[in-house]
């Protein structure tokens, strides 16, 4: 029987307040750094709902989905191993900023406050499509 290696699915909650602040953790495992909530989808578990437990999990907030983004697929995008991730806009629920989980640290950040030389993985490619997409209501083109 062959054995098959195949990516691993993951999914991140870009996660907005009304005044357009954002949420980023700073990751409490490699690779260290800024990062959007998210995580590995669980064996049957459907991408929103992974995407609504892992916001929790690492944030202690209650989000809504608003949209999915995009799915981001670039083989080199997470250094331990391929991953794909589809990226949702998410609004506050509610609950109180904390991090927790993975997380060792979780801010709210205006677009002019990211720290984007210290972003993992790709994600300075994924919030420069947010804020893209919440200015002109386009999504970025596959």
């Amino acid at each position: 029987m062959t054995a098959y290696k195949n990516p691993a699915p993951t999914t991140d909650a870009i996660i907005a307040r009304d005044d357009g602040r954002i949420v980023l953790i700073l990751r409490k495992n490699p690779p260290h750094g800024w990062a959007i909530p998210g995580g590995f989808v669980e064996y049957g578990e459907e991408l929103g709902r992974a995407c609504v437990r892992e916001a929790k999990e690492e944030t202690s907030l209650e989000v809504e989905l608003v949209a999915q983004l995009f799915t981001y697929s670039d083989p080199t995008r997470d250094a331990r191993q391929h991953t794909i991730s589809t990226v949702y806009a998410c609004r506050l629920r509610s609950g109180v900023l904390r991090a927790d989980d993975d997380a060792a640290d979780a801010r709210w950040v205006a677009e002019s406050e990211v720290p984007w030389s210290e972003l993992c993985f790709d994600h300075a490619q994924v919030l420069r499509d947010y804020f893209s997409w919440t200015r002109t209501g386009e999504r970025r083109a596959v």
